[in-house]
This record gives structure tokens, sequence and C-alpha cells, in this order.
């Protein structure tokens, strides 16, 4: 984690979202905030972003997901079962994932307190995660 990234996650309060991308997401043009590691796969950051940031698991899911397209023939992508290991050691079990379809995905990073846009080159790479409250 950048010290950049320490301070957009430290800057966030309870119930703010931060946003994890691929390298194709349209970054630069959604977020409100930018902070780009493209060295990083998104599974990676999503690993690192959890080891300092505790989820909000009150009044919806702490974690969103791109869903696959209608009609795309991709089936389901490989990073979703990494990003399911990651969180469910942060105490988040699948069940508790929404899914959402691209244009709203962009539009809820759009909305997400920052974009962190790593090198992730698999389809679907991309997650929004829900700020819980940082306790002692």
């Amino acid at each position: 984690l950048s010290g950049d990234l320490l301070k957009v996650l430290s800057d966030m309060g309870h119930g703010d979202e931060v946003a994890i991308v691929d390298a194709n997401f349209p970054a630069e043009r959604r977020a409100r905030r930018l902070v780009r590691d493209m060295g990083s796969s998104s599974v990676d950051m999503l690993a690192a972003v959890l080891g300092v940031m505790p989820l909000d698991h009150l009044g919806g899911a702490p974690a969103r997901l791109m869903a696959v397209a209608e009609g795309d023939d991709c089936p389901e992508p490989t990073v979703w079962g990494l990003y399911s290991r990651c969180l469910d050691a942060a105490g988040c079990r699948e069940e508790q994932f929404e899914m959402l379809d691209r244009d709203a995905f962009y539009e809820a990073a759009e909305g997400a307190y920052a974009v962190v846009q790593t090198g992730e080159t698999a389809l679907y790479g991309n997650i929004i995660l829900r700020k819980g409250v940082v306790r002692r």
C-alpha cells in the first residue's frame, strides 16, 4: 500500500466506499479520487486493503462486484474465487456480495470515495468495498 492510498483509506469514514478496479476500467473518467498501482493485481490490492480496513456489515452488501455482462460468453471469472477467499478471511461470506451490471457498477464507482486502479488483466476484476468502523 502506498502512502497516498493509506491516506485515502484513513480519510474515509464509516460507510464510504473504495473501488478496486482492473487495468481496463475507465478510471480517469469515473473516479473522484484516483490512486494507481499498475504493478499490483486486484487480488493483491484487495488483500492489502482488507488488512487495514474493516468492512461494514450493517445495512447492505459490504462488497459489490461487476457481474458478467449479458451476452458475454465469459465463464465465471476466476478472479471472483480469489476475491471470495480474501473476503471470507475478512469475515465477509459470498452470500453477502452484491452483483452489479456494468452500468450500475460504473455509477457506483463514480460515487465511491476513491478508485484504486491496478494492473489486473483478468476479466471482471472489479470490486467495491464499504468501510466499516475502525475499532481499537
